[in-house]
Formats: structure tokens, sequence, C-alpha cells
């Protein structure tokens, strides 16, 4: 839908054009890793794998302050981000009936908004963790300056590094979980390697999963000078580029078959396998001369897309349901 088909509808109220500004569709698969990074953190301290009082109330009241505070941090991140590309939103489809094109909301207001949340967000975790807090903030600030204002436009490299920020929110459910137990300043230091794991499989599936978008979405990206992999290298070498990570997204779930004091179950290396191999089948059938079809767009690039957000969730999930196997049942197979 064009941008003068759609000028003429009612503008919706106050409070849903906030939402859209927040992109909440976009947010719940992270909180989703927040959360589940907490369940871990606080099921492997009440099974004594961790050295941390923690009781459900413990667990509820700090899953409820990052639902919030990561909401609405990651929220102000995504208003802000479209007060920057408000330039060239009305000229993709994707972004086209953003409200800023569709006049819904200015360019300022989604500024003003957006810093606002994006503080008061990061500032919840000083409830429960100074860490948190930090991690919460580095995000917004990362997700912005660096890849928003500073690599988007420059490189196409800017999804590779810009994917830090998004990677973040294990850590600070992981740190939200541990609060004062762990008695340092160093912000690296979460008392365990399982939440850097966790970090490191959002960055390594990040480029796969939105270069399938920018390959479905092929053209829009070139249309507005946004040098996306895909645009500058050619789609054959994102595909190649799409199969690397996904084959170190499988050596990432193994880790606990060579490293078992990492804190992972032996058996989670197992199932990651099984879905990494599931997600990767989707990489490789992406066809770079596939014809596109009536909207312009790569079918199979879609296909692996879609794929790479159940995978993501399902990669999550499953850990936590392991982790909830009482570590007697697993034997072998489960936490050191």
């Amino acid at each position: 839908m064009s941008k003068t088909s759609t000028a003429h509808q009612a503008a919706p109220g106050r409070l849903s054009v906030m939402m859209q500004l927040m992109k909440l569709r976009v947010i719940v698969l992270l909180q989703i890793t927040a959360l589940c990074a907490i369940l871990v953190h606080d099921t492997l301290a009440r099974s004594g794998v961790l050295d941390v009082e923690r009781t459900w109330l413990d667990t509820l009241t700090v899953a409820l302050v990052t639902l919030v505070g990561g909401t609405l941090s990651a929220g102000g991140s995504n208003a802000i981000n479209m007060w920057y590309d408000a330039d060239i939103d009305p000229h993709m489809r994707r972004t086209q009936n953003r409200p800023i094109p569709l006049g819904h909301a200015t360019p300022r207001f989604a500024l003003v908004f957006g810093s606002i949340i994006a503080v008061v967000g990061s500032a919840l975790f000083l409830l429960v963790s100074a860490k948190a807090a930090f991690w919460s903030a580095f995000s917004v600030v990362f997700y912005v300056l660096v890849y928003s204002i500073w690599l988007k436009r420059r490189t196409p490299q800017n999804i590779v590094i810009g994917g830090i920020a998004g990677s973040t929110p294990p850590l600070i459910g992981w740190a939200a979980a541990a609060g004062d137990s762990i008695a340092n300043t160093n912000v690296f230091d979460l008392g365990s390697p399982i939440p850097w794991m966790l970090f490191f499989l959002i960055f390594l599936w990040t480029p796969p999963h939105f270069w399938a978008l920018a390959l479905y979405r092929s053209g829009e990206y070139g249309k507005v000078n946004i040098p996306m992999m895909n645009e500058v290298r050619g789609p054959e070498h994102t595909v190649r580029q799409s199969k690397v990570y996904c084959v170190l997204l499988l050596l990432l779930g193994s880790v606990p078959c060579f490293w078992p004091e990492s804190g992972l179950p032996l058996l989670w290396a197992f199932v990651s396998g099984g879905l990494t191999l599931w997600y990767a089948a989707s990489v490789w059938a992406i066809d770079p001369r596939e014809p596109f079809d009536e909207n312009g767009r790569m079918p199979k690039a879609a296909s692996s897309f879609f794929r790479s957000l159940f995978y993501l969730g399902w990669m999550f999930l499953s850990l936590v349901f392991i982790i909830f196997i009482p570590s007697e049942w697993l034997g072998v197979l489960g936490p050191l």
C-alpha cells in the first residue's frame, strides 16, 4: 500500500501510535530470550549448580522487572530508530506503513518518546541489578548510535556488528536474576559462561536471519542506498556467508561436548544440534537465482526468515525445558 493510498486513513489513537513506534511484535522474541535466561539461572540456583539462594517469588519479581524494563528500553530504541530513518522509511514497502510515513507521528515525537521510555526502562533494572541496568543502557546506545546512525548506511557488515545490541537480552536477564550475588563492578563477570554463550547464540543467528529478510525483500534496501550484504556483494555471496554462520551456530551448540564445565547440559548439545540442522536446511535451500514471485520477492528466502524466528525461540525454550529436568534424571547428560 502506498503512502498516498494510506494518507486518508483515520489516524489511530495516541496509545496505538506509541505501541507501533515501539515495534512490540519485534520485541517479543527478545523478551523470550531474556526470560529464558532468568529461568535457567534460577533453576540452576535451586538445584545447587549455582551458589545462589533463589525463590519462585524472586524469579517472578525479576521476570516482571525484566519484562517491563526490557520492553521500554527496546521499544525506545525502536522509536528512536524510526526518528532517524524518517527519510528512508516512506520509500520501502516494509516500512512505509509506520507511524511517521503515514503522518500519525512526527519525527520529533518519536525521538522524545523513545528517549524517555528507553531511559526509564534501563533505570528500572537498578531495582534488581546495576549490571542489568548497564547492559540495558549499553544495548540502547549501541543500537541507536553504532548501528542506526553509524553502521547501517555505511557498511554491508552493519547487521553483523549491529547485532551486538540485539544479543544482550540474555545478559540482561541473567544479570537481573544474579543481582547482588556477583559482588564486583566488572560488567563482563556474570558468574557463569552460560549468559555469554546465549549472547553469542543470538549474535551468530542475527546475520542469516536478517540477510534472509533482505533477500526476501530484494531491491528495497538498494532503493534507499542502504548497503545490505545482498545489495553490495550479491545474493550468492550473502547465502554463502549465511551458511558460514549456520556452521558456527552448530559449533556453538556443541560447546557442552568439549567443555562440560560450561554449565550447559550435554543433552542440550544434541537438541540444539538437531534444531540447528533443521534451520540450516532452510538456509541451504535458498536459491540466489530463484525467480521472484509476483511481489518481487524470493519465496525460499522468506521461508528461511520465518523458520529462523521459530529456531531461536526453540533453542532457548529447549534449554529451559532441559534445565527443568532434575540433574539426577539426566545423569551425564545434565549440567556439571
